[in-house]
């Protein structure tokens, strides 16, 4: 099934979305927020799905049009959000354009951070930034959504605690990161609130582009009207979802909601194009000496989608535009 919260509060008012990501209709008869269904998805899943049925069938009395301007993201806010660097190509890549070396460590254990969970923002909110010095850079990203998984759960165990897939904008403000890096205390500054897809779709929507680990299907980044990347989301992941669920529950559990994410789709080589400004600008710094493509600059556009194998939508497009903010006071 299909879920999608729309603007309402802080926790959004959940509503469930047809398969063509056309009609939607309430959720909040079942569970009022997304959060609430996470907390209890075994009993909640099902009333879910029976509704997802009625509404795919054209039966279902409530249905509506599905309006992604209304989206909130699917989870508006979570208790954990940990994205990870699980393509560590893209790593290396970044690393030889600083003329640095990649430890071996970085193929063997995964790198991870937490981010800001406090608020994730809607597919079709702005990218706001005081500053265009800041190095404004879109990620496209695979994430996954889990249940409670228990501290010290196995690779084995954690594929089970998946409960649902999406797409992110992991938004990093490029110019910021080195000093805060210096300090040796990782990412804060640097990394504000993160888009989401307008939906998170269950595994079994998938079909076999899911592997119980990984998302077979290239992800597509689109900027400013050019297709700049569409790396296979499945190749050269080194580290698998479940892979990064149990590394961050070696030492503590996991509440329900824990967003997980994949880190920037990158394949070796970049043959399909990139998900990030900074990896163009790492290949071009190899080439030439130097970057050419500067980061993104106001009134820029990003669009982010995944489609299937006939080229539909699975969990429709983050398309955001690059806007100033004005910073307010008291």
């Amino acid at each position: 099934m299909k879920l999608a919260s729309y603007k309402s509060g802080r926790d959004g008012a959940l509503m469930i979305v047809d398969q063509t990501l056309t009609t939607c209709c309430s959720a909040t008869q079942i569970a009022s927020t997304m959060q609430e269904a996470l907390d209890d998805w075994d009993s909640v899943a099902p009333k879910l799905e029976e509704q997802y049925k009625l509404l795919c069938e054209g039966k279902h009395h409530g249905a509506m049009p599905f309006d992604t301007s209304r989206c909130a993201a699917p989870l508006p806010r979570s208790f954990h959000w940990a994205d990870g660097s699980a393509y560590v190509t893209h790593v290396e890549l970044v690393r030889k354009a600083r003329g640095a070396e990649l430890p071996a460590s970085f193929w063997e254990d995964p790198l991870v951070y937490m981010g800001a969970s406090d608020a994730f923002i809607g597919p079709e909110d702005p990218v706001e930034a005081e500053s265009e010095d800041w190095g404004i850079d879109f990620e496209g990203e695979v994430v996954v959504i889990t249940d409670d998984v228990p501290a010290g759960t196995t690779v084995e165990q954690a594929a089970k605690h998946i409960k649902l897939v999406g797409l992110v904008n992991d938004i990093s403000l490029r110019n910021l990161i080195p000093g805060e890096l210096a300090k040796q205390f990782g990412f804060y500054q640097s990394k504000p609130w993160t888009a989401f897809s307008p939906v998170l779709v269950t595994p079994s929507e998938l079909g076999s582009a899911w592997d119980g680990a990984r998302l077979h299907l290239p992800l597509r980044a689109t900027y400013n009207g050019d297709l700049v990347g569409a790396p296979n989301a499945g190749q050269d992941m080194t580290f698998d979802f479940p892979t990064l669920i149990a590394h961050c529950a070696k030492t503590r559990s996991l509440m329900s909601g824990a967003v997980i994410g994949s880190g920037t789709v990158s394949n070796v080589g970049s043959k399909d194009g990139s998900c990030c400004l900074a990896e163009i600008r790492c290949l071009e710094t190899i080439r030439d000496g130097k970057p050419s493509t500067p980061f993104m600059s106001f009134g820029d556009r990003i669009h982010i989608e995944m489609l299937d194998s006939e080229g539909n939508s699975i969990f429709g497009a983050i398309d955001q535009h690059v806007v100033r903010y004005q910073p307010k006071g008291d």
